[in-house]
């Protein structure tokens, strides 16, 4: 039900975290993935991609290069999926945020989704086990959070994109949906948690404990495969419950 042979796509911000692990998770499926990321190789020197797992350098805002990776592997061996992963946050209050560090924010988590949608478009559109966008959303999107206010408008407009995608492109043969992550441990994470941050978030969760990124994988597995076919403009939280948490 859930095997991806055959099948070829992206995955954006691939080198570490939760990227890297959804890249490997998929390739442990049977697809061929291009891996999307400023470095072009894994940040930490003892990760282990998988032989199906090509990393590629690229800034996901310089949309020339994007533009040339998705063209090259759209005509070499098609585009069956892209997964949305590449995103950045900045911790500060909402009073102090400068226009520059709003706008890039949205360029990078909002902006770019847009355009590799574009991108990918014609290529999927003729896969032929129906296209699949997985857009990675956020808790952030559901939730307020202090002191990474932009950020949670942009995961809001992930959802929004998500929705309006899986509308128009529904005779089109893709399907567009999105991933909420919990806390998962991720540079991006740790950037804006402290000791007294983290207390809280494990506070505000059932499981009281991190998720394993691979988790995260297991999700996009699903959604990619022949079994999703029918599931289209929806999020999913893979979150240990937090949404679920009341008081």
């Amino acid at each position: 039900m859930f095997d991806l042979t055959g099948r070829c796509g992206i995955v954006t911000g691939a080198s570490g975290g939760i990227g890297f692990a959804v890249a490997n998770v998929l390739a442990e499926a049977g697809a061929k993935v291009t891996a999307i990321s400023r470095t072009g190789h894994p940040k930490n020197s003892d990760d282990i991609s998988h032989p199906s797992v090509e990393h590629v350098a690229a800034d996901i805002i310089d949309y020339k290069a994007i533009e040339q990776i998705v063209k090259k592997q759209g005509e070499s061996g098609g585009i069956d999926f892209l997964i949305n992963n590449a995103g950045i946050t900045i911790k500060r209050r909402a009073e102090d945020f400068s226009d520059e560090d709003f706008d890039m924010i949205h360029r990078v988590n909002v902006f770019s989704v847009f355009k590799l949608s574009q991108l990918c478009y014609p290529y999927l559109k003729i896969s032929q086990h129906t296209g699949r966008i997985v857009n990675i959303s956020s808790m952030a999107a559901h939730l307020g959070f202090s002191e990474v206010v932009p950020y949670c408008s942009s995961k809001s407009a992930v959802l929004g994109l998500t929705r309006g995608l899986a509308v128009e492109w529904a005779g089109d043969n893709i399907t567009v949906n999105s991933i909420a992550p919990g806390w998962f441990p991720s540079e991006m994470t740790k950037a804006v948690m402290d000791a007294k941050r983290q207390d809280k978030i494990l506070n505000r969760m059932p499981m009281h404990k991190f998720g394993d990124p691979k988790d995260l994988g297991a999700m996009a597995v699903f959604l990619l495969s022949d079994s999703a076919e029918y599931i289209t403009g929806q999020d999913f939280a893979v979150d240990g419950g937090a949404l679920a948490f009341g008081y």
